[in-house]
C-alpha cells in the first residue's frame, strides 16, 4: 500500500520530466527565460560595476581601471540583448548610465593615471550603479 504514492510520485516526477525538456514553450516561459537572464546579465553588469567603483585611486593602474572598464561593457552588451524585458524608463535610465561611462572612458587622455581616471569616471560609475539596481528592483531579480 505504501508503494502506490512512491510510484505515483514517481510517475508524476516523469512527466514533468519530459514536459520540461520539449522544444515548444509558451511566449511566458519564453519572458520568464529572458527576464532571468536578464537578471542575471544585470547582476553581472553591477558586481563588474562595484569592482570598477572598488578600485583604489592611489595604486590602481590605467591597465586595471581599462580591464574593469571592458568587463561593464562586456556586461553592457549581454544587458542589451535582453532589455526588451525592461520598462522604457529603466531600460533608457541603464542605457543612458552604460554610454555617459562609454564616453567619459573615450575621453580620457592617453596619459591618463589610473588615479585620475577612477576620479573622472566616479559619476558615471555611480550613475551606472544605481541604474542597475533599479532596473533589477524592477524585474524583482
Amino acid at each position: 500500500m505504501k508503494r502506490l504514492p512512491v510510484i505515483g510520485m514517481l510517475c508524476a516526477t516523469a512527466l514533468f520530466g519530459l514536459t520540461g525538456c520539449s522544444d515548444d514553450s509558451s511566449p511566458s516561459e519564453e519572458a520568464s527565460n529572458a527576464a532571468s537572464e536578464l537578471c542575471t546579465d544585470l547582476s553581472e553588469l553591477k558586481a563588474d560595476n562595484a569592482k570598477l567603483r572598488a578600485l583604489n585611486p592611489s595604486s590602481a593602474t590605467k591597465d586595471q581601471v581599462q580591464e574593469a572598464y571592458d568587463a561593464v561593457q562586456d556586461d553592457w552588451d549581454s544587458v542589451k540583448e535582453n532589455a526588451s524585458q525592461l520598462k522604457e524608463a529603466e531600460r533608457s535610465a541603464v542605457q543612458t548610465a552604460a554610454e555617459d561611462l562609454r564616453k567619459a572612458y573615450d575621453a580620457l587622455p592617453g596619459e591618463t593615471t589610473g588615479q585620475d581616471a577612477l576620479a573622472k569616471l566616479q559619476p558615471q560609475i555611480l550613475k551606472l550603479d544605481e541604474a542597475t539596481t533599479s532596473a533589477a528592483t524592477g524585474l524583482s531579480c
